[in-house]
């Protein structure tokens, strides 16, 4: 006798997981310094151009998949393809890929707990402003504290994944993101009360084209399309498997246009809370990865009461992280269940014990196997995130784009009927032409630009 599908117990619950999967170290970390090296504003305003002409589209077809299969990405394919294609390969693929997203994902999301550790337990005390980049290279420096916080991060995700959706994932996921949300708005009113505040929010929101020609037009332009399209986490079916669980009360259009505002809503505060910051302590907000780790300590050391700000804002980041974690999670958890027909328990530990090994290479590769270098000369995050950032989640998302609105796929008829389903935000079916021979190209030069910048 077949199980009986999970669901959400709310809309309010399929909207805030949803987003939570697509809220992660790409909006609070990543946005932040893109947004910084590539002249503030400007790239604030191509970003949310090409979320809406691109990544809300892309995301409706993944949440149509999902819905009109009520089964996560393998068994989906198979549902909808007609006899005799194979559309399903990529189904093992989106699997693939979130396996690969999580063997590294883990141990960033880690650093994040650690850092939070680090400022609640008051060992910043008496560390100066110059030497917080020694705490960071510390860090990764030592094997055994980063792997202790990855499998914190990995037994508490797949914890919380081992009920059922809705008293799982969904009553964890709620709360996480209430408290996210609620330290996000926090930390953006404290950081508008700094000195240097209405510098860094004239850099980030007011568009300037001269800061545009420094980073180059052109390099703006694609970097906001990367960015707005990357941040939904598309491709992988990470979005898909919420797809099956949803009601159909609702059209896609509308659901994913509130995914998509509550994620922007999170990286635009990001930078509400980064920008005043960093103008009013001198730290350079277009320095990189590094901004996080190493430039916003020396401004939590300088900042009067900046243990409580500091602890408070690597909270936020922990459930900003931690909140995709259990989300991609819950994807490899129902892949186990429909695929080999496992119970969720045994699901569960399958992967608890995966993920805890095949996560170990990455906190490795920052110390014992420091000289070990892989695609590219890059190291082992670098090569893994390589793998998904730059290859499986474009060419995933064009293979759910071109399955959703040609012929040989499920067909734009299906997929319009299922996206209109319920009622809201409806798609005009005169969007077809451009879903079929404009936004795979769009997708396209995301793909091909990705792998050519890199090597």
């Amino acid at each position: 006798m077949a199980q009986k599908r999970d669901s959400f117990g709310s809309r309010l619950g399929f909207i805030l997981v949803s987003a939570g999967c697509a809220i992660g170290i790409g909006n609070v970390w990543k946005f932040p310094y893109i947004t910084g090296q590539n002249g503030g504003g400007i790239f604030v305003l191509f970003y949310l151009l090409f979320l809406v002409i691109m990544a809300i589209p892309v995301l409706t077809m993944e949440l149509a998949v999902g819905r009109a299969s009520r089964k996560s990405a393998v068994q989906a394919y198979r549902t909808l393809e007609k006899p005799g294609t194979y559309w399903h390969i990529h189904g093992w693929l989106c699997m693939a890929g979130c396996y690969l997203l999580m063997m590294y994902y883990t141990t960033v999301s880690g650093w994040m707990t650690d850092y939070f550790w680090k400022f609640l337990s008051g060992q910043f005390r008496g560390v100066a402003a110059e030497e917080t980049a020694q705490v960071f290279s510390s860090m990764l420096a030592n094997p055994a504290e980063m792997l202790v916080f990855m499998l914190i991060t990995v037994v508490l995700g797949f914890l919380v994944c081992s009920g059922s959706v809705q008293k799982g994932l969904e009553r964890v996921t709620k709360v996480m993101m209430i408290g996210l949300l609620s330290l996000i708005v926090v930390l953006a009113v404290h950081s508008l009360t700094l000195t240097g505040a209405a510098e860094g929010l004239s850099f980030y929101l007011l568009p300037s084209i001269s800061r545009a020609k420094e980073a180059g037009i052109g390099n703006v332009i694609t970097a906001a399309m990367n960015q707005s399209f990357f941040t939904m986490s598309l491709g992988v079916a990470a979005m898909e498997i919420f797809g099956s669980y949803m009601s159909k009360e609702h059209t896609l259009g509308s659901e994913s246009v509130r995914i998509a505002a509550l994620d922007t809503f999170v990286a635009l505060l990001s930078g509400l809370i980064i920008f005043p910051a960093c103008f009013s302590y001198g730290v350079e907000p277009g320095q990189g990865p590094a901004l996080i780790f190493i430039a916003l300590p020396k401004v939590f050391l300088h900042m009067p009461g900046g243990r409580i700000w500091g602890t408070l804002f690597f909270l936020f980041m922990t459930f900003a992280s931690f909140s995709t974690v259990t989300a991609v999670f819950e994807n490899l958890i129902a892949g186990l269940m429909d695929n080999l027909g496992w119970g969720r328990r045994k699901a569960v530990i399958v992967n608890l014990i995966f993920m805890a090994i095949a996560s170990v290479p990455c906190v490795l590769g920052y110390n014992v196997w420091r000289d070990l270098h892989l695609i590219g000369g890059r190291d082992v995050l670098d090569s893994e995130d390589f793998l998904v950032s730059n290859l499986l989640l474009p060419a995933g998302s064009l293979v759910f784009l071109l399955f959703c609105v040609t012929k040989w796929g499920w067909g734009f008829d299906h997929y319009l009927k299922e996206a209109n389903r319920g009622t809201g935000l409806r798609i005009s079916p005169k969007l077809k032409f451009y879903f079929r021979y404009i936004l795979p190209f769009l997708i396209l030069f995301i793909l091909v630009q990705g792998l050519v910048q890199s090597f």
